[in-house]
């Protein structure tokens, strides 16, 4: 897999995850999962950054994806990492048209374009 897309959002980590679940909510996209690695740090007493992922997506997107190679349920749902570098809030998500080869989703080619798309447009919406 190529390297993840990083970008810049305004605010701190709980600001980005906040606007970014909110326009996941106003887009109808269903979060499946909130995943806070510095809380899960903090309670076991060690320290990280601010770092959380979301994990998100459309069932009714998704789902021909798996059905063409379930083995694309490895990368599916979407998700994206919100985080802490030094005072800077940073947003990164892998590209999902590198699944197209990985998993012979080359008829589903379309499909990956809108959901690179939405991602880059998430990020945006949270733009620094």
């Amino acid at each position: 897999m190529n390297d993840p897309i990083v970008t810049d959002a305004r605010g701190s980590v709980a600001d980005a995850v906040q606007s970014l679940e909110r326009e996941l909510s106003t887009r109808g996209i269903q979060i499946f999962a909130r995943i806070d690695h510095a809380g899960g740090a903090r309670a076991v007493g060690l320290e990280l950054a601010d770092e959380v992922v979301l994990v998100f997506g459309n069932p009714a997107v998704g789902t021909s994806l798996m059905q063409q190679d379930p083995i694309a349920g490895l990368d599916l749902p979407l998700r994206m990492l919100v985080w802490d570098e030094n005072g800077r809030t940073r947003v990164a998500f892998h590209d999902p048209r590198d699944l197209v080869h990985r998993y012979e989703l080359v008829e589903h080619a379309g499909v990956l374009d809108k959901l690179h798309a939405l991602l880059v447009s998430l990020a945006a919406s949270l733009g620094g």
